[in-house]
């Protein structure tokens, strides 16, 4: 009886893998998806953002009012805005990057509406200095505290200390000033007020309109034993009259 015939062993496929390199899979798994955050969620990051970011500069805002930019220490904005230094230093880089914004925020309240309002203005002078004070007088009434931080920190910068800011309202306000003193001196030459230094009449009227404010407390309890409900009728009063003095005291 003949032998059987001995089967020939089929080899396996086996894939060779180099060294150093996984061997690939024939079907590829699926990426993981990353976990969805919910329109709610990353609202309420952003919300807390803005309310960080606030509190940090109202801090700043306070303490630079109350001591100066060359007194108040980061540290110390931290801790009145009752965070840690890191995340003042996350959302602001350094203490200059933070004092600018506030400056420029204050600058703005300061002079938006004037600076819109004096370009390409040709009102007479008397309409400009009602225009002037009751802008000025609303704001300050808004803002009180306003005159005491631009004394604090803002008397001793320079035009060129500003120029470096880079900041495009800069260059608004020295079209706005060029504008007044030539309007001041447009006015003089025309024999419609007399003739001064422009800087007087800006000096009084500055004067006018912000010393009753730095000086608040003292009108109101030293002086004029007044409540604050009587001292803003009186400052609303002075919108009116401020403009009345300015042109008797210029009358030719």
């Amino acid at each position: 009886m003949p032998a059987p015939k001995s089967q020939k062993k089929v080899p396996s496929k086996t894939t060779k893998v180099e060294p150093g390199k996984a061997a690939k899979s024939s079907k590829a798994s699926p990426p993981k998806a990353l976990p969805k955050v919910s329109a709610r969620a990353e609202a309420a990051s952003n919300q807390t953002d803005r309310s960080t970011e606030a509190r940090i500069k109202a801090a700043a805002k306070k303490l630079f009012t109350q001591k100066g930019f060359d007194g108040v220490r980061t540290r110390d904005i931290a801790e009145e805005a009752g965070i840690n230094l890191a995340l003042l230093n996350y959302y602001f880089r350094n203490k200059q990057a933070l004092f600018d914004i506030i400056m420029w925020e204050n600058m703005q309240l300061f002079l938006g509406h004037i600076l819109q309002y004096f370009k390409d203005n040709q009102d007479p002078l008397d309409i400009q200095m009602q225009f002037l004070s009751e802008k000025y007088i609303d704001m300050l009434m808004d803002n009180p505290n306003l005159p005491f931080f631009v004394l604090q920190n803002m008397q001793g910068l320079t035009d060129i200390d500003l120029s470096k800011s880079g900041h495009p309202m800069f260059k608004e306000i020295g079209k706005m000033r060029n504008a007044f003193l030539d309007k001041i001196q447009a006015s003089i030459d025309a024999g419609e007020i007399k003739s001064i230094h422009p800087l007087h009449f800006i000096a009084n009227l500055m004067g006018m309109l912000i010393f009753p404010f730095i000086a608040k407390n003292l009108l109101m309890s030293r002086v004029g034993n007044m409540s604050n409900q009587e001292f803003e009728a009186l400052m609303h009063e002075r919108k009116k009259l401020i403009p009345i003095w300015i042109k008797n005291m210029l009358a030719p």
